[in-house]
């Protein structure tokens, strides 16, 4: 399931995009749909769509020249240095929910925890 269209995307892109990025696209909000679906399931749709494009637009737009998945890098010239790290969520190429996007799905941050113990009644 998708919550956006290519049109939608493409509308907030401001670009037509190539029969080849048609089809990353299609499968990277395919993915987002997914990843929104785990964490605010009751939001909705239009939330959903919106935060969709964004997180599709991220994952597409990046014009680094760094690797998929690379959160810090470096060149040199001459030498011919380069070195990247690689980081848990919002990395170059990769989807995730911005603080924005849960905010808009009605997520925030949250935080919490839970003891099994809690679970267990006593007679």
């Amino acid at each position: 399931m998708m919550y956006a269209t290519i049109e939608e995307l493409q509308a907030r892109l401001s670009r037509e995009l190539t029969e080849e990025e048609k089809v990353v696209c299609t499968a990277l909000l395919a993915d987002a749909a997914l990843i929104i679906d785990t964490r605010a399931p009751g939001a909705s749709d239009d939330a959903k769509m919106v935060v969709s494009c964004r997180m599709v637009a991220r994952a597409v737009t990046d014009d680094s020249g760094a690797p998929v998945g690379a959160s810090q890098g470096s060149m040199s010239g001459l030498g011919y240095s380069q070195s990247w790290a690689y980081g848990s969520g919002g990395s170059v190429g990769e989807l995730y929910l911005s603080k924005t996007d849960r905010q808009i799905l009605g997520a925030g941050n949250q935080i919490g925890s839970h003891s099994p113990l809690e679970d267990m009644t006593t007679c």
